[in-house]
């Protein structure tokens, strides 16, 4: 966006990844609503295509905000006039520099989870967001124990009542062919495998995209499909390595059968994972899938940012920090405007693409003097993703977010087929979840944005019967 707007300006984009990643079959669902693919490109594409763009391989080793320059590990140094940090986020893991914990993020530790997973008969999955979500689904012929701290699964994205509709896919056997993967896989050219340095989990890779698991194996060593049980209510309370177990002289337990209580386990396993419930289950090694921090390290020593209780740069609604000349979008940043009452930030793909095109479109304006209207992405929170091979439009304030007990929900359920969940406020419909093809979202967006009073129709808002479209067209 940048490069467009400034053709005559130099653009350093700098990244310690020899990839970039490049939005492609975009497409606008609706006012809010986009999908797209996410594929990594090499960046020399992005330079071809803008002469003005100089990408830059090597990470950011300092930051002097007061002289307006940047230092890069390769001992370099840049002066900026304008600065946009856009460095995401890392995974929170549970346990630092242990081993056996894997952090899933970006597809460098998607692809060392698949290198494990082969040889694998029993993990621990730890997390109840998007990606512990997938990975529990696609993942065959390897008992799965899934520690979460909530009720129900998946809690980011919806409530108990779509964890239930959602649940009988993790058993059934998977009859579904899976959906041809369209990201296409760029590996960095003349680094054959074996040369490839394993990425230290504090090494940062490229975020993954929404599909991230389409292509990758996830295949274990045991010949059954599904074999998952859930831990809810827990959290890892500590990590034993195999002889520290044995000198504790405690008993794990085997992988829990439908019928009568946990048996000890026989098997000695690599890694035990005891969880606050008391129980203690030995397996292959664990997967951290427990959300990520923004990755601030690199710029806030010396620098005085402000930084919010997420520990991310704080922004205003200019998407410009507490720093003269220093923006910042997506993953890395806080929102720290009075944002719409429908919308929240989220860490997600789909806001880091927004934040980064207004971000640029704020640049430019301060240049050249001009004042911008806030973007209209930020008037309602809106996605589409997949769970479990089902479509899911999560808008507005999906889960209640902050509303507390002023509200009333409205549900409507066909087994197997759709879950329609409305969140109301003052006869207002404030929020939705939809998973599977409803053809509602645009309709619900519509009613979201427009505020427009709905007690009249009461229960008969989500009547099958009636064709709300034809209503609110």
């Amino acid at each position: 966006k940048l490069a467009m707007e400034f053709p005559s300006e130099d653009i350093f984009l700098m990244t310690a990844s020899p990839v970039i990643k490049a939005v492609t079959n975009f497409k606008q669902v609706s006012k809010t609503l986009e999908e797209f693919d996410v594929e990594e490109q090499p960046s020399s594409l992005l330079e071809k295509r803008y002469p003005n763009i100089k990408v830059i391989q090597s990470g950011v080793k300092q930051l002097k905000s007061d002289e307006h320059k940047i230092f890069t590990e390769d001992g370099k140094e840049y002066t900026y006039e304008k600065l946009c940090l856009c460095a995401g986020a890392k995974p929170k893991l549970i346990f630092e520099g242990n081993p056996y914990v894997l952090g899933i993020r970006d597809t460098d530790s998607a692809q060392a989870f698949q290198k494990n997973l082969a040889q694998a008969e029993r993990i621990v999955v730890v997390g109840n967001g998007g990606i512990a979500l997938e990975l529990v689904y696609e993942i065959q012929g390897c008992e799965v124990i899934w520690a979460i701290k909530d009720k129900a699964i998946g809690n980011t994205f919806f409530d108990a009542g779509a964890a239930e509709f959602l649940i009988p896919k993790l058993t059934a056997g998977k009859q579904e062919t899976p959906i041809e993967c369209k990201r296409t896989k760029y590996t960095v050219a003349g680094s054959e495998e074996k040369e490839r340095p394993e990425a230290a989990s504090d090494e940062l890779g490229s975020a993954l995209g929404p599909d991230w698991h389409e292509g990758l194996h996830l295949k274990g060593t045991k010949e059954f499909s599904h074999k998952v049980h859930i831990e809810t209510l827990c959290e890892v309370k500590k990590i034993h390595l195999q002889q520290e177990f044995i000198q504790l002289q405690r008993t794990s337990l085997a992988f829990p059968q439908d019928e009568g209580d946990a048996e000890g386990d026989e098997v000695l396993w690599p890694v035990y994972v005891e969880l606050t419930n008391g129980k203690i289950y030995g397996c292959n090694f664990i997967v951290s899938a427990t959300g990520v921090v923004p990755n601030v390290k690199p710029f806030l020593d010396g620098n005085n940012f402000a930084v919010g209780e997420d520990g991310g740069l704080k922004v205003d609604r200019h998407m410009r920090t507490s720093l003269a000349g220093i923006y910042a979008a997506g993953d890395i940043c806080t929102a720290a405007w009075e944002p719409s009452p429908v919308w929240q930030q989220m860490r997600l793909w789909t806001q880091a693409r927004q934040m980064g095109w207004y971000a640029a479109k704020c640049m430019a304006a301060d240049m050249s003097g001009e004042s911008i209207e806030m973007d209209f992405c930020f008037e309602l929170f809106a996605h589409v993703t997949k769970f479990f091979n089902y479509k899911v439009v999560v808008l507005g304030k999906y889960n209640a977010q902050g509303l507390g007990l002023d509200h009333e929900l409205m549900l409507r359920c066909t087994k197997g087929q759709e879950y329609v969940k409305v969140v109301m406020q003052n006869g207002r419909m404030v929020g939705a979840v939809l998973i599977g093809e409803t053809d509602l979202e645009e309709t619900f967006e519509n009613l979201i944005l427009n505020q427009m009073d709905l007690s009249a129709y009461g229960e008969d808002l989500l009547n099958p019967d009636i064709d709300i479209e034809d209503y609110f067209d």
